[in-house]
């Protein structure tokens, strides 16, 4: 047995009202001039609003594409230092928190963000010196507010890029169900199958942490449970709480890895725009068959832990949330499958994968799915 290096470091603060707590989380910070990072969908609504009477005097970015760019976080990282701010807070989903963290990084750290990217090591250049960062998800998703990777669509290859580092993850996790109640049915059910995915494939990966895997197998329990509930009573707090946990524990668990799930969803989102959550919903069932020869083990225990096997209570979700299971479905032209493989191919998460993949075994995939 080798030696292992486990950490679970984030301070959550959960339930409902939490949200009210945050000017006095800054202040035990010290953070006196927060840059708040969001997207444009959700600087108007009512959650920004209650948000920005807390702290009415915070300068607001809100310039955050759905799948964050480069150029999203260079602006700002130019927006954070024309306003002399000296720490960050992210509000939404994954893809403000994600940006938040990288301007985070960038407003410290003078590499190009390539510089950064985890497939060449780039965590050994990521140092402490980060500003404070407190993150606010209004989703249950990603777990991007527990997590230590931030998701960036780099303008030299238009390929999501993965950043990793214990430095990234917030100071705080502040996790209120009320702003998550008022989300449209489809980001509930993208996300929601987001958080499932990243349970069941941290679980089935391949690499040695059993915490991760405990806590994969009770992340995606509470899916399976709480999201038929949540997509049926909008306004159930309760479940709606139980998401937000079960996507917490699907980004802990997923510091033990992902797979091929997430190397095929990666260019679908950074290529044709399609919602990530979304994407893994529609790719989960094709890969957990591929999968299924190489750990049968993990199937099994899954089936026991959720009462049934872990392909039926894929389908048996995605047709809860609605969620069409075929990639034409979504606007993806057959002819790009190829082009969409090679990308996927050099996307680092299959490395971790259960069962080998070759570019040939993901155009196969993508074939399928479609």
């Amino acid at each position: 047995m080798s030696l292992s290096r486990f950490s679970f470091p984030t301070t959550i603060l959960f339930g409902p009202g939490a949200i009210e707590r945050l000017p006095d989380e800054l202040a035990a910070r010290g953070m006196h001039r927060p840059l708040l990072v969001t997207d444009a969908g959700l600087a108007n609504t009512e959650v920004a609003v209650r948000v920005r009477r807390l702290i009415p005097d915070v300068p607001v970015f809100s310039a955050v594409d759905p799948n964050p760019t480069e150029k999203n976080v260079l602006d700002g990282v130019s927006f954070y230092k024309g306003h002399d701010c000296d720490s960050v807070i992210g509000l939404g989903g994954g893809s403000p928190i994600d940006a938040a963290k990288a301007i985070r990084l960038k407003a410290t750290h003078p590499l190009d963000l390539a510089e950064y990217d985890d497939n060449i090591g780039g965590d050994a250049k990521i140092t402490e010196n980060l500003p404070r960062y407190i993150a606010i998800p209004t989703t249950a998703g990603t777990g991007s507010e527990v997590g230590r990777s931030t998701v960036i669509t780099l303008a030299a290859t238009n390929r999501k890029t993965v950043i990793f580092s214990p430095q990234l993850i917030p100071d705080l996790a502040l996790a209120d169900p009320e702003l998550t109640a008022g989300m449209p049915p489809r980001i509930t059910a993208g996300t929601g199958m987001d958080a499932f995915t990243h349970n069941v494939e941290a679980y089935l990966s391949k690499g040695f942490h059993p915490i991760c895997d405990a806590i994969a197998l009770g992340g995606a329990k509470l899916v399976y449970e709480h999201l038929p509930r949540v997509m049926k009573q909008p306004g159930d707090l309760e479940a709606r709480g139980q998401m937000m946990i079960a996507a917490m524990m699907g980004a802990i668990a997923f510091q033990k890895g992902l797979g091929a799930v997430h190397s095929l969803a990666h260019p679908l989102s950074s290529e044709f725009g399609m919602h990530h959550g979304t994407s893994n919903a529609v790719l989960l069932p094709a890969v957990l068959e591929y999968n299924r020869p190489s750990v049968p083990e993990r199937f099994r225990e899954l089936a026991r832990y959720l009462g049934k096997d872990i392909a039926e209570c894929t389908r048996e979700l995605n047709g809860v949330c609605g969620i069409v299971p075929q990639l034409r479905n979504y606007g993806i032209p057959e002819g790009a499958l190829p082009m969409l493989a090679d990308k996927a191919f050099e996307d680092g998460c299959h490395q971790l994968n259960p069962r080998p993949c070759t570019r040939e075994d993901l155009l196969a995939l993508y074939k399928y799915a479609w």
